[in-house]
């Protein structure tokens, strides 16, 4: 195979208010033409900012102050506009991890794959319509002709994603930059997104460099696999070598917080099996939903006469692909909506005859907390990390005293790992871990019975969320707090919860003890489910 891309010691530097920050420290790699290259590693880890630097979209405090990158046997890496701009999108393209962002909002998808085209092209506006709607077609995009002329907050998350592969391979380029391409997608879109990029790239000839912080699957798509760690190339082999015999201390640390499918909470960190939870008090369930529906207009419903109960203590997963009622569930059950039918009690009294508007005012809502996907989104940006977990304590259990709310706020902190000196920081000098803690001190502090948690880890790298299950398997089992634990990665809701219910189309359509449902599947769409799983063996 000939050399399509080479990376010879690349160094970048970015300038901060703190200083000069080495964010590559001397990476080496290559791509052949055809190739499918995973590059992995943890946020920080200098991914992004290699495919940022092979594409010359470094923004302007960011520069490459040593190193070469040849494409194509040509030196790049200071070539200027009048060289990039017509390799950018014709023979060398990129897909962006957040396609919401990527894409114009207030710009039609149709238009905006016809000016990737024009851009390349001499085409006429309807030529360009014609071949944009082509490529819809080629990315197998549901309803293309509707979609030509949609806009991007009108897409689902899958459909976004399809439209900015569409853009990416509108000219046909030798080399596709795919970075995080399936992050927050459930596990069916996703494969069926990585399905289609790798039947396209093997179509066209394309190579392809996959930056995901998924090991399972880099271990499913990808030929090689470079394993980077604080700017540096710690090593780079075949998924077969790299998983069952890894020769650096970082990938094997990678390897182990990974979950697979016979992964526990505890072997993840490297911890002893907790004790078994303490027995669970007779009586009704803390929890019972009985004949949930909700519908957000005319067609089908997005929850569907929907019935199960949790007890105390107990955790149950949700799970199901985008769209199939998961969040909306848990909406409803924290009285963020109201449902159309069925009930909902909490400890036997009916909050579902309470109106949403309403319960925040409610004493049962300290009995419900929510931890969110995102908590950095989550969190006010003018709070400090106490005043966030004091908030519920103040507006909840109306303490005032500012020495106690600092008391106890640090209390609930050092309960979820987060020291001392960080209390005082904003969330944007936060870690993702460090904010996901700040999430979880505040949905604690309250006392609530239960937590509802939606997709809790699904922002962060694998060790941290690694430590983070650990600590709500500890809490859970401490404190006897009840979980409805929302998630689209079926090995997480294998490992945390005890009951699962799968979803589909707003109806349960299988539900059961979690090793009998993951072990034996009875629904052939939870067998579809499990089988979409990347996964990969790593050598005991």
């Amino acid at each position: 195979m000939s050399v399509l891309l080479q990376v010879d010691d690349l160094r970048v530097a970015f300038a901060t208010r703190h200083g000069t920050v080495e964010a590559l420290r001397g990476v080496s790699l290559r791509l052949d033409a055809g190739e499918t290259l995973g590059i992995v590693g943890e946020s920080g880890s200098g991914k992004s900012v290699t495919a940022l630097a092979m594409m010359r979209l470094l923004d302007q405090a960011g520069r490459i102050t040593g190193g070469s990158i040849h494409f194509r046997g040509q030196d790049i890496t200071r070539a200027g506009r009048d060289i990039m701009r017509p390799l950018r999108g014709a023979a060398m393209s990129m897909i962006f991890q957040n396609p919401r962002a990527a894409l114009n909002p207030i710009r039609q998808v149709g238009l905006q794959i016809a000016d990737v085209l024009r851009a390349h092209r001499p085409l006429a506006a309807r030529e360009a319509r014609d071949q944009a709607l082509e490529l819809l077609r080629a990315v197998q995009i549901r309803d293309p002709e509707r979609r030509l002329d949609a806009y991007p907050h009108e897409l689902s998350g899958g459909m976004s994603q399809r439209v900015m592969i569409a853009m990416a391979i509108a000219c046909e380029p030798s080399l596709l930059i795919a970075d995080e391409p399936t992050t927050g997608l459930d596990v069916t879109t996703q494969q069926t997104v990585m399905e289609l990029l790798a039947e396209i790239t093997a179509r066209r000839g394309m190579a392809l460099a996959l930056i995901t912080h998924d090991l399972g699957l880099a271990a499913r798509y990808c030929q090689r696999i470079a394993v980077m760690e604080q700017g540096l190339l710690v090593e780079e082999a075949p998924p077969a070598r790299l998983f069952g015999a890894p020769g650096h201390a970082y990938t094997r640390r990678l390897v182990a917080a990974s979950p697979t499918r016979h992964s526990t909470v505890q072997s993840l960190v490297g911890a002893a099996p907790l004790p078994p939870p303490p027995p669970r008090p007779a009586g009704p369930p803390l929890l019972m939903v009985t004949r949930l529906g909700k519908s957000f207009g005319p067609g089908a419903p997005a929850v569907d006469d929907v019935s199960f109960s949790l007890s105390a203590g107990e955790s149950l997963g949700l799970v199901g692909e985008s769209g199939s009622g998961k969040s909306t569930i848990s909406r409803l059950i924290c009285r963020l909506l109201d449902q159309d039918a069925g009930g909902i009690k909490l400890d036997g009294e009916e909050i579902g005859l309470v109106p949403a508007a309403r319960f925040h005012r409610h004493a049962k809502r300290r009995d419900i907390q929510l931890v969110f996907q995102d908590a950095g989104e989550s969190l006010n940006p003018r709070f400090t990390a106490a005043e966030s977990i004091a908030d519920p304590l103040r507006n909840l259990l109306g303490l005032r005293d500012r020495a106690e709310l600092r008391r106890r706020a640090a209390e609930f902190a050092a309960r979820c790992g987060l020291e001392a000196a960080l209390l005082d920081r904003f969330p944007h000098q936060l870690s993702g871990g460090q904010r996901a803690r700040v999430g979880i001190a505040r949905a604690i502090a309250a006392g609530p019975r239960l937590l509802v948690l939606d997709e809790p880890t699904a922002a962060l790298d694998v060790s941290v969320q690694a430590v983070v299950l650990h600590l709500l398997d500890q809490l859970r089992r401490e404190t006897g707090l009840a979980f409805l634990f929302v998630s689209h990665d079926l090995n997480v809701v294998r490992m945390m919860c005890e009951r699962t219910m799968v979803l589909q189309g707003g109806r349960v359509v299988e539900e059961g003890h979690s090793a009998q449902v993951f072990a034996a599947p009875q629904a052939p769409y939870t067998a579809a489910l499990l089988a979409a799983i990347p996964h990969f063996e790593p050598v005991a």
